[in-house]
């Protein structure tokens, strides 16, 4: 017997109104979970796939039967998942074409076919438009699960034919006692809680060892530019890290400094230890110009996000180079 499906705590309450709706025979053909990364959208997707392909369910997959077993076997010949292929960025026309042959079979145990598509903004242009007819006529018994970090990236056609959950950053009473469970403590709990913008699988991120490392990290090297060491050197020293993870961090920071800067409240800080870089931060630049460079960090990892291939070198240290001339001014 395998352990039944659930979602995570600070998702029960979707999840029952998700079963209300297929109880009352209402669950649509197609579901979009959309939410920022860490919220937990996939915990809430596996638990409605579990149940939908499960041949006894109650509130929950019942871990028991044929279809459980496959399942947690890691296979079941009525379940497709699509994702980018390993070292790509978007999904291909030639992904969805197996999705459409897909959905003209009958389902092989005699219940749902189910179909996920994560993330779904990496379809391309091609592939989404190849994926409406079969969201325009599915067949009886198909359920398409797309979970999307951005679903402004998604096209309106594909977004028009499901039905939108959006999922939000839990309370942190609602996933603090889960979070301290895993993270050995309240105390560290709620440092990476908040430092996660209340994002909790975030937070566990957050929390292990390399990315600690690299936040270290980017301490030192803010703190060097500070004292006038060369942008370009510290880039250098960089040039292992992920571009992505170096942006969202800088993106956290300058969302804190932009609130420092214009209330001159420390309060709701995320990253509250940074407050000494803050302040000499806010001290020498100008809010409008740490909006500009704010602008900058989001384009680059937007244009990342999109399949584009900048080099990781020179956008890193353009991005120094502008942190480091308002540090100075």
């Amino acid at each position: 017997m395998s352990e039944p499906v659930r979602p995570l705590p600070w998702l029960e309450p979707r999840w029952r109104e998700l079963i209300a709706l297929a109880e009352a025979g209402r669950l649509p053909h197609a579901l979009l979970f959309s939410g920022p990364h860490g919220v937990g959208k996939p915990s809430l997707a596996e638990a409605l796939i579990a149940r939908t392909l499960c041949q006894a369910p109650g509130e929950v997959a019942c871990g028991r039967c044929h279809a459980c077993q496959m399942l947690a076997s890691g296979y079941h010949p009525d379940l497709m998942r699509v994702s980018p292929d390993e070292g790509k960025r978007q999904i291909r026309i030639d992904a969805i074409r197996e999705i459409n042959g897909f959905v003209s079979q009958t389902a092989q145990q005699g219940g749902y076919r189910v179909i996920v598509i994560s993330p779904a903004e990496a379809m391309n242009v091609a592939a989404s438009n190849a994926l409406l007819k079969s969201l325009e006529e599915p067949g009886g018994r198909t359920l398409f699960l797309l979970l999307s970090d951005i679903p402004s990236h998604l096209l309106p056609t594909i977004r028009s034919r499901c039905q939108h959950w959006s999922l939000t950053a839990p309370d942190e009473a609602d996933c603090l006692d889960w979070l301290a469970e895993r993270l050995g403590g309240r105390e560290d709990a709620r440092f990476w809680y908040q430092a996660a913008g209340g994002l909790p699988l975030r937070a566990l991120e957050l929390a292990e060892p390399d990315a600690r490392a690299l936040r270290q990290q980017l301490h030192e090297t803010f703190d060097a530019l500070v004292r006038g060491a060369e942008p370009v050197a510290e880039a250098a020293r960089l040039d292992r890290q992920s571009l992505d993870a170096i942006l969202w961090y800088g993106i956290a920071w300058l969302e804190d400094l932009i609130r420092l800067g214009l209330s001159g409240e420390s309060a709701t800080l995320r990253n509250p230890d940074l407050l000494p870089l803050y302040r000499q931060a806010v001290k020498n630049g100008r809010v409008r110009d740490w909006f500009r460079l704010l602008d900058y960090a989001r384009e680059q990892r937007r244009l990342l996000g999109a399949g584009g291939n900048p080099n990781p070198q020179l956008v890193l240290e353009a991005w120094l180079v502008r942190w480091s001339a308002l540090l100075r001014s």
